[in-house]
């Protein structure tokens, strides 16, 4: 058979689909039509019983066959009949229409720039210093922030921030995902073997950075992804989006049957350098770095045997009903202040760390029932009893032991404060942070994609076993707390290039001097 041939469109001109109509589309509508038709049938047959049994009352004719049975032996073989009838079809309708699809992590990737873009702590103020945007206090304040951040001297930032004007245009901006998404996006789809043109969904999330087209639409195109792929944009949501948007990628896999989800987490820098002097929108500047990471998922139940992980839970909880939670990040011009410039950047609140808590609270809550053992759920219902009879100052209140319930912790990277709050409210050892810490000091505040750096480093670091359950958790603005729960299909001791040569000891030496 001859290749059809497709009609080049003219300019300014709608392309005339009646041309050429490609026979891999007609497929794909049967397809389409095809993969519902066991539920369509079990309905259809259904809604025709259910007709026929009203038409039978409303002639009277199921009467006169229950008086005929109720004359004979016929009753309980009668009702025997209906009813195994109705549970059998009632069963069939459960398979098909409400059953759950398995949500598999095959595999992810995280993105490890060039040497060429470290900025240790000393070029940070070297660079602030020589655009000469920012005030000598403004260059002592950001270097008292990065001294006591966690941050080493490795972490890294776009090159283009330090050439004198920095680079901070479109084209820049576009250059820094291409380096960072197109690559992750490469190298995950390398390791599971699945060619771009079989994945169903694409979902990038990217908070500050949101050009047109859009960062999905950028994947698609670079890859050349089939022209009936799902794809969205998340924009503005934090760096607790990137579990928001597995838990599009779950609804997503619930829906569509067989196939996969490609999820990219990442932030821009390029166009997010604050450039004005406002203390509280300068500290993104001394914690965000570049990073960025790529998951596959999928509902093949095939996939089974060689995915890492399976998603159990997703708890999301926010705060933005409140007006301080609401407004304690919030990306705007500094508008107000001594140093007003009208320059645009993101302003971090004094009351950030206690919002943080309330969140993680209600975050905690939510997610306590689905994990925690029996015991622990036991004890705290007990001590919340006691609280209101006995009054809260008598009785100290119950955190329950989250050591339980997972064997590894994911924290987003948001900042040494952070991640040393949640290790004591919720109690945890260091060797539960450790991953965490290691992921700020490395990366610094990569977003959105830390929570894949920190499993990362236990995969390479300590290994994961069969069974183990994974707990992610990451804060954003809004004000939201977001959880993902996972479970290992299988032992992993996967080594990222992402961590390879870190030295463990050289970081605890420089996180002491720092204190």
């Amino acid at each position: 058979m001859q290749p059809t041939r497709v009609a080049k469109p003219r300019p300014n001109y709608f392309y005339d689909y009646r041309a050429s109509v490609s026979e891999k589309f007609i497929r794909r509508g049967l397809y389409v039509c095809c993969r519902s038709l066991p539920a369509a049938i079990l309905l259809a047959i259904a809604a025709s019983l259910a007709l026929e049994l009203g038409n039978m009352l409303r002639t009277g004719e199921l009467i006169r066959l229950w008086s005929v049975a109720s004359q004979t032996d016929l009753t309980f073989n009668l009702v025997t009949v209906v009813l195994s009838s109705s549970v059998l079809l009632a069963a069939l309708l459960s398979f098909f229409l409400l059953q759950t699809r398995p949500v598999y992590l095959v595999d992810f990737s995280c993105y490890k720039p060039p040497d060429s873009w470290k900025w240790p702590r000393q070029w940070h103020a070297h660079c602030t210093a020589a655009c000469k945007k920012f005030t000598p206090e403004s260059i002592d304040f950001q270097s008292k922030i990065l001294a006591r951040s966690g941050l080493g001297d490795d972490t890294y930032l776009p090159p283009g921030l330090a050439q004198q004007p920095p680079a901070i245009s479109m084209s820049d901006a576009r250059w820094e995902f291409e380096q960072v998404c197109f690559t992750a996006v490469r190298d995950v789809l390398a390791k599971t073997g699945v060619h771009p043109r079989q994945i169903g969904c694409v979902i990038v999330n990217c908070s500050l950075f949101n050009p047109t087209p859009s960062l999905s639409a950028m994947i698609m195109n670079h890859f050349k992804m089939s022209s009936n792929v799902i794809n969205y944009n998340l924009g503005g949501m934090g760096c607790s989006a990137g579990i928001i948007a597995i838990d599009l990628a779950r609804q997503m896999l619930q829906m569509l049957p067989n196939t996969y989800v490609l999820v990219v987490s990442t932030e821009n820098i390029t166009q997010n350098w604050y450039f004005g002097n406002t203390k509280s929108m300068l500290i993104p500047n001394c914690l965000f770095r570049v990073g960025g990471a790529a998951m596959l998922l999928s509902n093949k139940r095939v996939e089974s045997w060689r995915a890492k992980y399976e998603l159990k839970h997703v708890v999301r909880t926010h705060l933005a009903n409140n007006d301080a939670a609401f407004n304690c990040v919030v990306e705007q011009e500094d508008a107000e202040g001594e140093h007003a410039e009208g320059v645009r950047g993101v302003k971090l609140s004094k009351q950030l760390m206690a919002i943080a808590g309330e969140a993680l609270k209600a975050n905690i809550t939510t997610l306590g029932p689905l994990v925690l053992p029996i015991s622990e759920q036991m004890l705290f219902a007990a001590n919340l009893l006691g609280r209101k009879l006995l009054g809260k100052k008598k009785l100290r209140p119950y955190i329950p032991d989250f050591k339980l319930a997972f064997e590894h912790v994911c924290i987003h990277t948001g900042g040494r404060g952070v991640i040393d709050e949640i290790e004591k409210q919720l109690c945890l050892t260091p060797e539960f942070v450790d991953a965490s810490r290691a992921t700020l000091y490395r990366y610094g505040n990569i977003s959105s994609s830390s929570i894949w750096y920190v499993l990362a480093y236990i995969e390479s670091m300590k290994g994961v076993r069969k069974g183990d359950r994974v707990w992610q958790l990451g804060f954003g603005s809004g004000f939201k707390c977001n959880s993902a729960v996972w479970a290992a299909n299988r032992r992993i001791s996967d080594q990222h290039a992402a961590w390879d040569s870190f030295d463990h000891d050289q970081m605890e030496d420089d996180l002491a001097q720092s204190l």
